[in-house]
């Protein structure tokens, strides 16, 4: 470089730099001002705090929490095991049960609410699991963050032992709290993702109706579900629950030929795949065989003046259709012709977010 060019470059620098330097001291006193504006947060940013109990089946634990005024956030995961970073296919081997964190304004709603609301949720004296859902994963627990919430724990379940409210002594212990992962997406606010499911499985566990048993209608839950007949369209309803069959070649799956799995329109339980479907010319979905046969219940059928062998899921209960000895001979030589209002198709690529992933296997 030309040595003219270069001083003159390392003049104008200079120039430059003492210009910059009043509005340097002037920026330095910004960030100071910004820092100090940072330490003064609103009061509902400074007071959060979190809170963590287990109570069997996360989905059904995150609702009653989100309808308190204060509650911020509540979030489904694992805790208490050995492992780090569990997953919903692995939490179970690694010691971890089911469990919530809420972040709550205290002073919005207190701990001693949040301790309420979660005693009318569970079964307190059952040290086995939750209902339906058995084994130490679904076991409940309160898990405290600091001393206040293990005296505040403490003192309420000695208040509900006392009580004699559920008839036996309560088993939910209170211990420190461990390290909270938050489980995949798909299982958080599950019950505003799946709404159909999360009432089915309310309404199959047992868990309602325990409840409603030991609180009445006094249990916390703000907002009741809405009736099965309003969660399904007419025809889903009419197939599943009256036993109906909706019309051959104008209904959603007698043509469809996407891999994929085919589950109950109400439970989500798996019911067959698109691997054993076929074109029967019935114009209704086939299938050679049920994906999980453990979820098929057959049953005699003598409507319409002849004996037929009706096909039903085994948790909901529905309606799917029925199974004739017409099928491939080449396979199994079963015809399962099913009402695709019963069913709801899961592509491949939506296996693992839905939670069948267990199934992708069978496509590769």
């Amino acid at each position: 470089m030309n040595k003219n060019i270069l001083l003159n470059t390392v003049l104008l620098t200079g120039a430059v730099l003492l210009l910059a330097l009043p509005m340097l001291s002037n920026a330095k006193d910004l960030m100071v001002n910004a820092s100090a504006m940072g330490s003064l947060q609103p009061d509902n940013m400074m007071e959060l705090e979190k809170a963590i109990f287990a109570g069997g089946c996360f989905w059904c634990m995150e609702k009653p929490f989100e309808q308190l005024d204060g509650v911020v956030a509540v979030v489904s995961g694992y805790t208490t095991g050995k492992t780090k970073h569990p997953t919903y296919e692995n939490y179970v081997q690694g010691g971890h049960l089911e469990a919530v964190e809420i972040t709550y304004h205290p002073a919005q709603v207190s701990y001693d609410k949040l301790l309420d609301v979660f005693w009318r949720q569970i079964n307190p004296t059952d040290a086995g699991g939750q209902f339906v859902d058995r084994g130490y994963a679904y076991s409940t627990g309160i898990f405290y963050l600091n001393d206040k919430q293990r005296k505040l724990a403490e003192a309420s379940k000695a208040k509900m032992d006392a009580s004699g409210l559920f008839g036996k002594p309560i088993v939910t212990p209170i211990k420190p709290a461990q390290t909270f992962y938050a489980a995949e997406d798909y299982h958080q606010d599950y019950y505003k993702k799946n709404p159909i499911r999360y009432w089915y499985y309310r309404k199959g566990s047992g868990r309602d109706q325990y409840l409603d048993s030991v609180w009445g209608k006094d249990r916390g839950e703000h907002k009741k579900m809405s009736s099965l007949k309003e969660k399904l369209t007419p025809m889903q309803y009419k197939v599943t629950q009256e036993e109906g069959t909706e019309p051959p070649f104008n209904n959603a799956y007698w043509d469809n030929k996407e891999a994929g799995i085919y589950v109950d329109i109400v439970s989500g339980e798996p019911l067959f795949s698109s691997q054993h479907k076929y074109d029967s010319g019935t114009g209704w979905p086939s299938f050679d065989r049920p994906l999980v046969k453990e979820n098929i219940i057959e049953k005699v059928d003598r409507r319409l003046f002849s004996t037929r062998t009706e096909v039903r899921s085994r948790r909901a209960d529905s309606h799917l259709g029925h199974v004739f000895h017409d099928g491939p001979k080449e396979t199994t030589g079963l015809r399962y012709c099913i009402n695709s209002a019963a069913l709801r198709f899961i592509p491949v690529s939506k296996l693992e977010e839905e939670g069948y992933g267990q199934f992708l296997a069978d496509f590769q």
